[in-house]
């Protein structure tokens, strides 16, 4: 099986190419710009993926990328990720997370590989946007109303909406998956949670006094990348494309997260590591986020194994190494 992965530079990247690889796939890995400085790491981690240069804003690259790897499979994971960084800067997170999903699709169907390439979509809980919650208690699933509140959230529902027209249009398996907060040691430390546990690691190694945040307020359903790359694979093994929620069914808030935090390093109370800072803080926020995966759960038979608890001492742990600062 050959498989092409757009995003083989990040967190989820690098779970899916290592599990690709121990299940026998020949990789291939789409990578941005010619001097990359993320390229050298990717290419020492994972020697076994072939790297094509590429980029979702020019469909003719992806053209090309696409004849290069014949793929049976093709999962597009990339994308301006930030939420944050979208409101600073739209018009590239429409380009790029947006209309860049149909640069992959047309790129599929340009090759006349639409009868035999699989498309994996990264959707997002990000596209519910926190409002219209009809399911109290239940939390979002594939059939909830979509209230995007960035312009991450948009750029993604748009490249939701364009991977289920053409299922519809042209008959291509096209899954969807709909993943909540996802984390792990590969996160990157823009990413509040590895924000915090790399803070937490440099703490306890004296090598700094405290962590700048922005609300400390909005819950989300979090869980470990990990599993959540593998409910990927198992979507596109299913016989027939789809849209599936991949979710804990818990939500926890930010300040949960640095309780269990801070406890892995004896700290009981975090107030005095802690400063609140508005250039950290959205225009607009998500005050909650919970998914229901009784679908993924069901269909595919797909269970998480990371609990939360679990998540954070992971990656606590994962940064105390980092810095020298375990045991």
């Amino acid at each position: 099986m050959r498989a092409l992965i757009t995003g083989i530079t990040g967190q989820d990247g690098g779970h899916l190419a290592e599990l690709l690889h121990e299940k026998g796939y020949e990789i291939f890995g789409l990578i941005r710009g010619q001097h990359n400085p993320r390229r050298q790491a990717v290419e020492a981690e994972f020697p076994y993926v072939t790297l094509i240069e590429g980029d979702l804003a020019d469909p003719t690259s992806i053209v090309r990328a696409v004849e290069i790897a014949q793929p049976d499979e093709l999962y597009n994971l990339a994308a301006i990720s930030h939420v944050g960084y979208s409101f600073k800067n739209p018009t590239l997170t429409a380009e790029v997370t947006g209309k860049g999903v149909l640069n992959v699709l047309e790129a599929v169907r340009l090759a006349g590989l639409a009868e035999k390439t699989k498309v994996y979509q990264a959707s997002t809980s990000e596209m519910f946007g926190g409002l219209d919650y009809n399911r109290p208690g239940r939390g979002y699933n594939e059939e909830s109303l979509f209230h995007p509140r960035s312009p991450y959230g948009v750029a993604k529902l748009y490249g939701h909406w364009i991977a289920k027209n053409y299922r519809e249009s042209y008959g291509m398996f096209v899954s969807c998956g709909i993943l909540f907060n996802h984390e792990g040691e590969r996160r990157g430390v823009e990413f509040v949670t590895r924000k915090i546990t790399h803070a937490v690691a440099r703490i306890k190694a004296g090598l700094q006094d405290h962590i700048e945040l922005g609300d400390l307020w909005p819950k989300r359903d979090w869980g470990y990348a990990g599993d959540y790359v593998r409910g990927m694979w198992q979507m596109v093994q299913h016989g027939t494309p789809d849209d599936f929620v991949l979710a804990s069914g818990e939500t926890h808030s930010i300040e949960e997260f640095l309780d269990l935090a801070f406890a892995e390093i004896g700290i009981d109370d975090w107030k005095p590591y802690v400063q609140q800072n508005p250039a950290f803080m959205r225009p607009a926020e998500v005050d909650i986020l919970l998914g229901d995966p009784a679908k993924a759960e069901g269909v595919l038979g797909w269970k998480r194994e990371v609990d939360f608890p679990g998540l954070v001492k992971l990656m606590v742990a994962h940064d105390l190494n980092l810095v020298g600062a375990a045991g």
